[in-house]
């Protein structure tokens, strides 16, 4: 009979993006290629990115770093707001400033957003079917990271506004069969140089 085996999802928001977000820097190609090699020794079972071209040009060039490891493009891994809270759900100190915040969502991403969210829990959070443990890498965007820690978390659902990502930088979720998801670690650049930390992060939250 088959059981149900552990999933380890390493999360990953793109390397540092150009001002047209029309690929990446220099410095997010050379974060990319850091993290690949970091990552080399895992047994990740496949990669996932979103459509995007900083997302795409991250997983191709940490793919370059591993071996044989499948690369899938999937619009779940996109760039897209996961939910849109109402004011009655937000902090009353804080409400006023992610309302400001998300004014900025389009229709499109109000209309198909939370569906792609729902969409990636569906194909990257839970146990495995079956008896071995899979490792699975998500090039993504912050607000995807961001909801996947909150719902790791158990967090309510507005609380993926003001978790923040660097670029390249390296998140990983256990979900074991029969226990909560865990966060094993969140936001790790260790792979980085000092140079290459904290970019795509808010300056003053720099430590």
């Amino acid at each position: 009979m088959t059981g149900t085996a552990t999933r380890y999802l390493y999360l990953v928001r793109h390397g540092e993006a150009l001002p047209d977000e029309s690929g990446l820097t220099e410095n997010g190609r050379r974060q990319a290629v850091l993290l690949g090699r970091r990552l080399q020794d895992v047994p990740l079972a496949a990669v996932h990115h979103g459509p995007l071209p900083r997302a795409e040009q991250t997983a191709r060039l940490i793919g370059d770093q591993l071996a044989d490891v499948p690369l899938h493009r999937s619009e779940a891994a996109g760039d897209y707001v996961p939910y849109l809270p109402g004011r009655e759900e937000l902090p009353p100190e804080s409400a006023d400033l992610f309302l400001r915040f998300l004014e900025g969502a389009s229709a499109e991403e109000r209309e198909h957003g939370p569906a792609l969210a729902r969409r990636a829990m569906d194909l990257f959070t839970g146990p495995v079917d079956g008896d071995e443990d899979r490792h699975e890498l998500v090039v993504t965007h912050n607000f995807l990271v961001a909801w996947l820690v909150r719902d790791a978390m158990f967090a309510p659902k507005w609380r993926w506004l003001g978790l923040n990502h660097s670029n390249a930088a390296l998140t990983v979720i256990r979900y074991a069969p029969d226990r909560p998801a865990s966060v094993l670690f969140s936001n790790d650049m260790r792979h980085l140089p000092n140079e290459l930390r904290w970019t795509g992060f808010p300056p003053e939250l720099h430590i």
